[in-house]
């Protein structure tokens, strides 16, 4: 079995699996710095969390992470290889920031659980996400939590609800340039940074299928940067949505 055939085993089974090393350190260093120079745009934000998206159309220096070796050929291999971007979001969660209840992204097919619960079913990817760590996460600094299996669930999870089928939510510990890839079903959340004087700060790329929707917001006032345009590869063209012809184009 292929490395990639495992980690899409993985991702059917658990909803989730960890990609260790994928950046350098170097890289780590210069996505830590490129976050920091950001300002907020449209519906960005700052304070105990800072969450900036759509970072792939100010600068071509975020285009080489939309195609991490490693990284691109798990989503190709679970969304199609056609398959492209439906976001690129930069965060930084300062010491204090308080992490959010238990949710999912979003629910494509809201189908019965006994289907769901059956090893069998194949249950179809429609968006995932990697999550680009810029830091070593330990329990202190705001661990994404992950409750294995979940993405079987059918629903959202339950106010105060904090397992599935008597999985609870663990934390994913990681050093700075591992990837946490997830479906969009999968039950999880960041937690709190209990640490004095530190920040975690990770880059997110969201996968899609071709026909889930590219929503780049400001939507209706949205402009491909052409500085980006034209660094980009066709690879990296096509994930921004340079597709080929197809029934509904």
């Amino acid at each position: 079995m292929s490395a990639i055939d495992g980690q899409l085993q993985a991702l059917h089974r658990e909803g989730f699996v960890l990609l260790p090393g994928v950046v350098d350190a170097g890289q780590v260093e210069q996505l830590r710095a490129a976050i920091a120079r950001l300002e907020p745009e449209h519906w960005d934000y700052s304070g105990l969390l800072d969450h900036f998206k759509c970072v792939f159309n100010r600068d071509p220096l975020w285009l080489a992470f939309l195609d991490l070796p490693g990284v691109i050929e798990l989503a190709e291999a679970a969304l199609g290889d056609d398959c492209h971007v439906i976001g690129q979001t930069a965060w930084r969660c300062h010491p204090g920031y308080r992490g959010l209840p238990l949710h999912l992204d979003y629910l494509p097919l809201a189908l019965p659980e006994q289907w769901l619960g059956d090893p069998a079913f194949d249950l179809p990817m429609f968006i995932c996400t990697a999550q680009l760590y810029l830091d070593d996460i330990d329990l202190d600094l705001a661990p994404t939590r992950v409750v294995p299996g979940s993405h079987r669930a059918g629903r959202a999870p339950l106010a105060g609800e904090e397992g599935w089928r008597g999985q609870v939510a663990r934390p994913v510990l990681c050093k700075a340039g591992d990837v946490l890839v997830f479906r969009s079903e999968l039950w999880h959340a960041g937690s709190d940074n209990r640490t004095p004087d530190r920040m975690r700060r990770l880059l997110q790329i969201h996968y899609g299928r071709r026909m889930v929707a590219q929503k780049f917001s400001p939507y209706l006032r949205w402009r491909f940067n052409p500085r980006v345009l034209a660094a980009a590869t066709p690879r990296q063209l096509r994930l921004l949505g340079d597709h080929l012809e197809a029934e509904y184009d």
